[in-house]
């Protein structure tokens, strides 16, 4: 117990979490890119979910000792796994509809005007493929259910770390 206590103020933990988050996004380019599969607008938010939890993962790693950078951190890593569970439950809805209206997405991804990553980095953030597509999947699952279960590992870790340091701070 008061090992998991001790996890978020240390380097190894973050960066671990950071890793797999950049690992999941090179991987969403090298199946755009080498794979040929286009992403539609829901796949793009995915995308920024992932690249979320990285971000995160960056401010305690770099200061595991500071509260304020672990608190960023965990809301960081949270907010960023609970909306990409929504929106890859959302896709995964989309998908599995019976009628082809609802599978339907915007044309283009809709970010802030202050952060329009679709015009500034096109290359990884522009939606070209259409939502209803079904063009991966692995063990009967598509992509956006597997996000489903990603999105919602990394909440629940994130949760049970967070209560866990919670109840060994109490302890320590």
């Amino acid at each position: 117990m008061r090992f998991f206590a001790q996890l978020p103020e240390r380097r190894g933990a973050w960066a671990l979490l950071a890793a797999t988050a950049f690992g999941l996004f090179a991987t969403a380019l090298y199946m755009q890119y080498q794979m040929g599969l286009e992403p539609c607008v829901k796949c793009i938010y995915q995308r920024v979910g992932v690249l979320g939890v990285g971000v995160a993962a960056l401010v305690p790693l770099f200061a595991p000792k500071f509260v304020l950078a672990r608190l960023l951190g965990f809301v960081g890593w949270l907010t960023a796994a609970i909306w990409g569970f929504i929106i890859a439950d959302n896709h995964v809805a989309a998908q599995q509809a019976k009628n082809s209206f609802f599978a339907v997405c915007d044309t283009f991804p809709n970010f802030p005007g202050w952060m329009p990553l679709h015009q500034w980095l096109p290359e990884m953030f522009s939606a070209t493929g259409l939502c209803g597509d079904i063009n991966w999947s692995f063990l009967d699952m598509s992509m956006p259910e597997w996000m489903r279960i990603i999105f919602a590992s990394y909440a629940i870790v994130g949760i049970v770390v967070l209560l866990l340091r919670l109840v060994g701070a109490r302890k320590l």
